[in-house]
């Protein structure tokens, strides 16, 4: 059996601009034939695996970077005592076994180091391991080791999120989550801010501003989906416990994080109104048909965002008999209680609890 894990998130933001375009601008799409506000799933993806460091060990985690020389260097340096250069010239050596070429950085001319072609997802254990694999600087390298080290402990982030190497998909890791791009549920129009700023040292007599300038934002109730294939998670992990911890981490990171695009301007960090969480044994199911329709304000959005949602889990369900195995909600006040009807109502520390068990049946059903 394959265990899917369905985050579904309504949140609402005031005025703001989460996750702007080339030109600065909020990023939007149409669907249903009107402009809806967009965050990426890359801007979302990266304010989780930020939170992760407040939830996790960072033995756990990795890092995504073209610095993978300097950081390998530091590792080599910490458990011997050779000088950084030959460190980073033993550390280039490890990574070109591995298929991962560098190139001088900008900076070569300040001491910078090499860096890889393009960012590389690594754990911290695949690090310690290579470290470990260069040392001591005149022994021979074994490609075949250094590309099992890249096999193996790939981290919770690494194993949620994948990998892709282009020199080498031997070294690829499948995702065991996707993120989709968050979408208002209505129809939205970008506004615009014309602000000025006051020069605090001009004189009396001087009138005019010290700075004028304009910022481009919306405000919306967005729809956010995210699927995690614990089967697959398990799989990459290679560990049931280090798989409970990877789901209570992501459930709780991607709920409650934010991007932080203009978040001094707005100040528009806020909770979800509303989390659904299903457990499915047949396939991820993004709900996002619900708001096909743009949603039209009754005072708000809130409500019947909450009601659309709610009655196309229903009718999903019953037109296609693959009702989820259950279902969890977390929902604040009176305008999100039309969610009720499709599951246990939870305060949000108590749905991930019941996730996460749901999870440990799961598996230890498999084992």
């Amino acid at each position: 059996m394959t265990l899917y894990l369905d985050v579904h998130v309504l949140q609402t933001v005031p005025p703001s601009n989460l996750n702007r375009d080339d030109t600065g601008s909020p990023k939007t799409a149409v669907f249903g034939g009107v402009r809806r506000a967009r965050v990426s799933s890359q801007a979302w993806k990266r304010a989780t695996r930020r939170d992760f460091a407040g939830l996790l060990d960072a033995s756990e985690l990795g890092v995504r970077t073209k610095r993978a020389v300097e950081l390998l260097a530091a590792r080599i340096v910490a458990r011997s005592s050779v000088e950084i250069d030959a460190a980073a010239t033993r550390a280039e050596a490890v990574l070109l076994k591995a298929g991962l070429k560098a190139k001088p950085a900008r900076n070569a001319d300040k001491g910078g180091l090499p860096q890889t072609e393009y960012l590389v997802f690594l754990s911290n254990g695949q690090l310690d391991r290579l470290a470990e694999l260069a040392l001591p600087l005149d022994a021979d390298l074994d490609p075949r080791a250094i590309k099992a080290a890249l096999r193996a402990d790939q981290g919770i982030d690494v194993s949620l999120f994948g990998r892709m190497v282009a020199d080498d998909a031997e070294l690829n890791v499948d995702a065991a989550c996707q993120v989709a791009h968050a979408l208002s549920t209505h129809a939205v129009a970008t506004e615009y801010d014309y602000y000025t700023a006051v020069d605090d040292e001009a004189p009396d007599d001087e009138t005019g501003a010290g700075m004028i300038g304009t910022i481009e934002f919306d405000s919306a109730t967005l729809y956010r989906y995210a699927t995690v294939n614990v089967t697959g998670l398990r799989a990459n992990l290679g560990d049931d416990a280090a798989t409970l911890r990877a789901v209570d981490a992501f459930l709780r990171a991607f709920v409650t994080s934010m991007p932080t695009g203009k978040q001094n301007t707005f100040a528009n960090r806020t909770a979800p109104d509303a989390v659904v969480v299903m457990a499915r044994e047949d396939q991820p199911v993004n709900l996002v048909g619900a708001f096909e329709d743009a949603v039209v304000a009754r005072g708000g959005y809130v409500e019947a965002s909450a009601q659309a949602l709610a009655d196309h889990a229903v009718s999903l369900s019953a037109a296609y008999g693959t009702p989820p195995l259950a279902t969890w909600v977390t929902a604040v006040g009176r305008k999100t209680a039309s969610l009720a009807a499709l599951g246990e109502q939870l305060p949000f520390d108590e749905l991930v609890a019941a996730a996460t068990a749901q999870v440990r049946g799961a598996l230890e059903q498999s084992a």
